[in-house]
């Protein structure tokens, strides 16, 4: 074979191999690119080869920034949040000005805070977010809530808005917003809610009274006693609460009211009903199923009427509503008006939707007979 020819050979095979990696090529990459481009899309033999390639997309990985500023975060409510200066009585020193954090409701001036000592005895103005100062009355305190409510005379201002605190859970993180400077500056401060306690009254006593909250978010603020009355946000921005406090042997303690207990008081003021609130006149003790373990009781629920010294006159408050219906000390209260009492459905909450001189009937387990027993509040 002469040295001509081989070279033929040689490049007969070099275009035959470039050849069938050119087709390779065009059918595997180039067509089927075509095939998606709307020039090409319709060609006949183009759609053909493509039926069976499988396009595989590319993904990529985004990272979201969380934001940092939580002057961002609650700017939603920011806006209504309000400073309240309480003025110092007649022959009180000018020093005794004290500033609490509060929110506007209302767009026509009912003012809220969480301060159960404020009385109509002293005078009080408001520091807007628009630098305004207005002139306020006392409203009242809710007893239940230990909320309190104050009312400017202005028209169209930006009110707070609540979330669903039914749907936030422990864990969750939390920004606090306070102004209670002698200026109108607003301070945040970032925590978490650690646990809901269901069984925590606001009473501050060692047992509870049905005249008082029950259920609130225990927290981990740095500096809560900054942000009493103040609205608690969640990372949308939303007002899931407000932080409050009370004294429970000799320790101050902080939790968050949630937003959904918070609206039930805010209707009530709306409509003029603080002060209204019923009265059973009872002291007890929230059954839970440890308790009811321990104690053998038949039941995994409801309110035990209670006193730790034994004694009927402390577990039911003379002449109260409890006592003219007859209640007794240790009756375990089940229901009212047929709506089971459980930890998501307390006695105070229950009661809290009547006003006074409603008749209710209570569902009672006395040394387990079950009864009902009706009751005007």
């Amino acid at each position: 074979m002469t040295k001509k020819i081989v070279k033929k050979i040689f490049i007969i095979l070099g275009i035959v191999i470039l050849g069938g990696l050119g087709g390779i090529i065009m059918d595997r990459y180039l067509f089927p690119y075509l095939s998606m481009t709307s020039l090409f899309a319709n060609v006949p033999f183009l759609k053909k080869s493509t039926e069976d390639v499988t396009v595989i997309n590319r993904t990529e990985q985004v990272t979201v920034k969380e934001t940092t500023s939580m002057a961002d975060i609650a700017n939603q409510a920011a806006s209504s949040v309000v400073n309240i200066i309480v003025l110092p009585g007649a022959g009180q020193p000018t020093a005794a000005v004290e500033n609490i954090t509060g929110e506007i409701v209302t767009s026509d001036g009912l003012i809220m805070t969480y301060a159960p000592d404020l009385t109509a005895n002293s005078k009080y103005k408001v520091l807007l977010y628009d630098g305004s100062v207005d002139d306020a009355t006392f409203v009242g305190v809710d007893a239940y809530s230990n909320l309190t409510f104050l009312k400017i005379d202005a028209s169209n201002l930006p009110v707070i808005s609540f979330g669903d605190s039914s749907s936030i859970e422990p864990g969750e993180k939390v920004v606090a917003i306070g102004n209670a400077s002698g200026s109108y500056l607003d301070s945040y401060d970032l925590g978490m809610l650690t646990v809901y306690m269901p069984t925590f009254n606001l009473g501050g006593g060692t047992v509870s009274s049905s005249e008082k909250m029950e259920g609130v978010y225990d927290t981990d603020f740095g500096n809560p006693a900054d942000y009493v009355g103040g609205p608690v946000v969640d990372f949308s921005g939303q007002t899931i609460g407000i932080l409050g406090s009370i004294n429970v042997n000799d320790s101050q303690e902080y939790f968050v009211i949630p937003a959904d207990k918070v609206e039930a008081v805010v209707n009530k003021a709306i409509d003029k009903e603080i002060g209204s609130d019923p009265v059973l006149g009872i002291y007890y003790v929230p059954i839970t199923k440890t308790f009811a373990l321990a104690n053998n009781l038949n039941v995994n629920g409801g309110a035990m009427i209670y006193s730790a010294s034994g004694q009927q006159g402390l577990a039911i408050i003379y002449d109260s509503s409890a006592q003219k219906a007859g209640l007794k000390m240790n009756d375990i209260i089940t229901a009212v008006n047929g709506t089971d009492i459980d930890l998501s459905h307390s006695l105070p909450d229950l009661l809290y939707a009547f006003k006074t001189g409603d008749k209710i009937k209570l569902t009672v387990d006395r040394n387990g007979q079950m009864m009902k027993i009706p009751v005007q509040l």
